[in-house]
């Protein structure tokens, strides 16, 4: 595993901010389990250390994101370990940059801090893409392998329902290459029942 201190990071048009390498869980299928970076980026997302609120605005200072769609916090761990510094970082990009915010999370915040966090997304993110990965929670937790064990299901449901409350979008999101057919229709459901989008993302995404 090589490293290096990589805040800020291109991919799918969007500019894409890696500020820790902490996660609650320890996904069968994630892709830092065999690689140091992704989406062709050369850097290591490996940390040497978790960048300062005051070196990620930093960061941003130095890089031209006029091009880019959406800011998107997701790295090689769980942003919302990280939450609160986060809702400063967006505070700053909320007074100086015209573009939506999104937040790529297993939905584990509420877990993580031991409150409900789900107030504080508003005015900051606009979008907030939750991993579903699995309908069954036993399954699910056979696939992401959470410390917190089989309570994480029913937890990341409930932050969805919260949260949808705060921010213009949520979406819950499955790996294409871990479901059936079936199980892809069950997970729809899930969704219709939440009244938030569905989608079917690839491996490598």
């Amino acid at each position: 595993m090589k490293k290096d201190f990589t805040i800020l990071y291109p991919a799918h048009e969007n500019i894409y901010v890696n500020v820790t390498n902490r996660c609650p869980f320890n996904c069968t299928f994630c892709l830092r389990q065999s690689m140091d970076s992704v989406y062709g980026n050369e850097k290591s997302l490996w940390l040497t250390k978790e960048p300062s609120v005051e070196e990620v605005i930093d960061a941003f200072k130095q890089k031209d994101i006029s091009s880019y769609k959406e800011i998107v916090f997701c790295g090689f761990g769980e942003p919302t370990e990280r939450l609160y510094d986060i809702f400063e970082i967006c505070d700053y990009l909320k007074q100086n940059y015209d573009k939506p915010i999104r937040i790529n999370t297993n939905g584990m915040a509420n877990l993580i801090w031991n409150k409900d966090t789900t107030k504080d997304f508003k005015n900051r993110i606009d979008i907030v893409s939750v991993s579903l990965n699995h309908p069954d929670k036993n399954k699910y937790q056979k696939l992401v392998r959470s410390k917190f064990g089989i309570k994480t299901h029913e937890a990341m449901l409930e932050f969805v329902k919260e949260v949808k409350k705060y921010v213009s979008k949520v979406v819950l999101t499955t790996v294409d290459t871990t479901l059936s057919k079936e199980e892809e229709k069950l997970c729809q459901k899930i969704c219709d029942e939440l009244q938030v989008e569905y989608r079917i993302r690839p491996y490598e995404e």
